[in-house]
Parts: structure tokens; sequence; C-alpha cells
């Protein structure tokens, strides 16, 4: 599939996010007005986050694989895995906030405050609508992602955070379900924080899946080694070329950006060599790297050392 047809489906499936996460925002943030719910407030704002996410990431996604100019040297790949890190951190600083607001909502129950009471009526309703809609929206991310290769950070983010935002909101709605059914019975005591305690439990849950989003983003920005697979990957990709050219492969590196790598091949070709040759050999790995990981980059560095000088000659 070529990089424009990528370009569109990617697009089009942000596009449905975006209306679609205002869609809930707007519903979650008035269904929490009508039922004074803490728990569809917070769903309501996940929502509204990812609309911003999907406007951003649109915009993001359209110039994300240009390449080098004179404005960005390193090209745009960078801000795909910059969007990733703020996305999450945004969302951990919602949780976070919520962990907070319920933590003080219990404790004033349990030092006799008053707490308002939830109005059931508009709950259900919300639960049954937003909860489908959050799963087909994970079902049109997933399709696209998958049909563009997988190489989309942006989908993949986006399909992780529809499905969490249906599991959240059908976790609340079970939570609540069960505080409205048994409110007279052995949950009366809790009644009045059940919304807060659902939001406890739910936030204290996909806390760690945003941290290890932020700690994976952060690591693509300050460029730590890629997985094994794709070192591994890099490797038998380049092997032939430099088997063929007949000099010794002193060391590689690949990091990953977004939704490419960058392999650094340092190379002794045991002979001397024209730029001519270094350019067809780094084109020619080019070619055979991108077939084994889309979007990827070579740079061949020239040299009888690997990728750190030794200390006997640049002791500095």
């Amino acid at each position: 599939m070529n990089a424009q047809r990528v370009k569109q489906l990617e697009g089009r499936s942000l596009v449905i996010a975006m209306w679609g996460n205002l869609f809930m925002s707007v519903a979650g943030i008035l269904a929490a007005i009508l039922s004074n719910s803490t728990a569809i407030m917070l769903d309501g704002l996940f929502s509204l986050i990812g609309f911003a996410a999907a406007f951003l990431g649109r915009r993001i996604s359209r110039t994300v694989d240009a390449g080098p100019d004179r404005l960005r040297p390193l090209g745009y790949a960078a801000d795909e895995a910059l969007f990733s890190t703020f996305r999450a951190l945004s969302l951990l600083g919602l949780v976070s906030f919520a962990v907070a607001s319920a933590g003080m909502s219990i404790y004033n129950y349990i030092r006799g405050a008053a707490t308002p009471s939830l109005n059931f009526g508009p709950l259900f309703i919300y639960f049954a609508v937003i909860g489908v809609f959050c799963f087909l929206l994970w079902a049109i991310h997933r399709y696209t992602w998958s049909r563009t290769g997988k190489v989309s950070d942006i989908l993949k983010l986006e399909a992780k955070a529809a499905v969490f935002d249906g599991i959240i909101t059908l976790a609340a709605g079970v939570g609540l379900g069960a505080v409205y059914l048994f409110r007279d019975g052995f949950l009366a005591p809790i009644a009045p924080i059940g919304d807060s305690i659902v939001v406890l439990i739910l936030c204290l849950t996909v806390i760690g899946q945003y941290l290890r989003d932020v700690r994976s983003g952060m690591g693509e920005l300050v460029g730590i080694t890629a997985s094994p697979d794709s070192i591994a990957t890099a490797r038998r990709a380049v092997r032939p070329t430099l088997r063929e050219d007949g000099g010794i492969l002193t060391d590689l590196s690949v990091t990953k950006l977004g939704r490419t790598h960058l392999v650094i091949v340092y190379y002794d070709p045991m002979r001397p060599v024209t730029a001519k040759i270094i350019d067809t050999l780094n084109l020619r790995m080019i070619r055979d790297l991108r077939a084994a990981l889309p979007g990827a980059d070579v740079l061949l560095m020239v040299s009888e050392y690997p990728r750190r000088w030794p200390d006997e000659v640049n002791p500095y």
C-alpha cells in the first residue's frame, strides 16, 4: 500500500475518533451533571482528551513521514513519539487528579460530611450507548492500524485508549449498578461514596498502563536502543549487502522513533572506497531494510571502530 493511501486511511480513522470522542465527552459531562456522578465526569473528560488527541494526531500523521528539510534536518518522526508521550502524560495527570478527588470524597464521608446522592436514571442509558461506541471506535482503529501495516503509533495508541475508555465505562456501569441494586442492603454503608470508590478502583487499575506508555514514549525521545527483535531484523536485512561488498560490520545500533527505525551501520570496507560506492551500499541497505522494517532508514558510518571511540584513540 502506498504512503498516500496509508495517510488517507489513517486520517479517516482519526476524523471518526475526533468526532466520536467529542460526542462522548459532551454526553459524559451532561450525564455527570444530571446524575451527580464523578465517575461519569471522569469518563467524559477522558473522551475530551481523546478529541484533542485525535485532532492533533491527524495533523501529525500528515507530516510524520516527511523527509529532512531545512527546518527539521532529522525529519518529523519525533512528532509521533512526542504526541504519544504527552497524550499518555495528560491521561496520567487526569487519572492522578481523579484519584486525589475520589480519595478526598471518601475521607470527607468518613469525617461525616454530607455527600450528594446519585441520580441513577441517566446513568444506565449512558453506559449502554457509550460502551458500545467505545468498542466501535476500537474496532475501527484496530482495523485501520492492521490494514496500514501496523506501523502507526498514533492509531495503536488511539485503539488502546478507546478500549480502555470502553472498559472504564463498562466497569463503572457494573460498579454503580451494584451500588444501585444493593444500596439498601449490604452496600448501604458505602452507597453514598460508591461513585468515588468506583473511580478510585478504576484509576488504580489503569494507572500502570499509562505509566508504561509514558516510559515507552520518553525512551524513544531520549534514543534508547530498540527492541531485540528489531535489532535482529536489522542485522539480517543489512548482512547480505555487506557480505557481498567484502568488508567488516564493526557495530550496529537501532533506535525507534514513532513509526520509524534509524539503523546506524558501522562498517569497515577494508579497502579504499569512493563516495559513490558508499552511497550505493547505503541505498541498497535502505531498500533491503524497508522490506523488513517499513519506514526504516539507514545511516552508513565508514569506520574501523564501533559506536564508541576506544579510550586509547580518543581519551578526551
